[in-house]
């Protein structure tokens, strides 16, 4: 064979080498971390065997699932801002409804009672964020200080943490709430299952929301009519100060105590929705920039692995051209 002839198959190879680089086999990859160039992979790792460029590959796919990760996560975050603005006007405005009870009743954690319910009010849904972890960590704190107190989960996230501490305490558990915009009539249906309980002292732990990055752990607590009136004739609330026309005096306790449960149930409910949203909002931009970043670090090492793969075959053929060549 001629030397041109040699050198013609010599540049044949290359090119079908740069092509094969390029294009490869698939494969299911195991890691980011790639082998090095031309070294033969076991069958049994869940890719091709005897194939040169199958780490080349093994990045390539992965660059492909952090991009289909990264298109989700920015997804997710567009969808959460869309949704967090008309969230934000409605949790304000149920504000409103919330401020007259506090200044008549006053809000009084710290009054002793036989017995307590806490009410953790959580999300249905997960990436959001710390939100959950905060009225987990809350009411844990209100069970230790009250031994023989009594659970009623809003929320499946917090249903899920607080069963497997407090197992034998979890009355009831009421989902999907966030299905439907969430309406007073149905936060009223909730709050009438929680009065149903005659729980002395009903605590509430949401998150109250601040800002589109910011969220407050709050606990709102609700006192049953009989400790509104040992709370009146102390002096801890206004109620006194005001004159009462219509039923008596306990009936309409009773009736304020029910309405409060109903209006601070309503308001936590949409002050944790819009929470949620916000943390959504943000965790999913985190997310997106890891994947950006992640994305920057695979392409590199993709280069790298596919320019050793090239230049590992133009070594071989060069130095196979030149041993025919000194043979001649």
């Amino acid at each position: 064979m001629s030397t041109n002839a040699m050198r013609r198959n010599a540049a044949l190879a290359v090119r079908c080498a740069m092509r094969e680089g390029a294009r490869g086999t698939m494969m299911t990859p195991k890691s980011t971390t790639a082998p090095r160039a031309g070294t033969m992979v076991n069958a049994s790792e869940g890719v091709p065997a005897n194939v040169r460029t199958v780490s080349l590959q093994a990045v390539a796919i992965r660059m492909r699932s952090v991009g289909n990760i990264q298109k989700i996560t920015k997804a997710m975050k567009m969808v959460a801002a869309s949704r967090l603005k008309g969230a934000q006007t409605k949790c304000e405005k149920s504000r409103a409804l919330v401020n007259p009870f506090v200044r008549l009743l006053g809000d009084t954690p710290g009054t002793e009672t036989d017995s307590t319910l806490v009410v953790p009010i959580s999300s249905d849904k997960g990436l959001c964020g710390g939100i959950n972890t905060a009225v987990v960590k809350y009411s844990t704190v209100l069970n230790a200080m009250s031994p023989g107190a009594r659970i009623n989960v809003v929320g499946d996230k917090a249903r899920a943490q607080l069963n497997r501490l407090y197992p034998d305490r979890i009355n009831n558990v009421v989902v999907d709430t966030t299905k439907q915009p969430l309406t007073f009539g149905t936060a009223s249906a909730i709050a009438d299952e929680i009065m149903a309980q005659n729980a002395p002292k009903t605590q509430l732990v949401f998150n109250r929301f601040a800002s589109a990055i910011s969220f407050k752990p709050t606990v709102a607590t609700v006192l049953s009519s009989e400790e509104l009136e040992k709370a009146a004739e102390e002096g801890v609330n206004e109620f006194d100060s005001y004159e009462i026309e219509g039923p008596d005096r306990s009936e309409f306790l009773l009736d304020l105590s029910e309405f409060k449960m109903g209006a601070l149930l309503y308001n936590a409910m949409l002050e944790n929705n819009t929470s949620e949203l916000g943390s959504r909002m943000q965790s999913m931009e985190n997310s997106s920039k890891n994947a950006s970043d992640m994305l920057q670090k695979l392409t590199l090492l993709y280069n790298r692995t596919r320019q050793a793969a090239i230049t590992t075959e133009l070594i071989e053929i060069i130095s196979g051209a030149s041993s025919l060549e000194s043979k001649e």
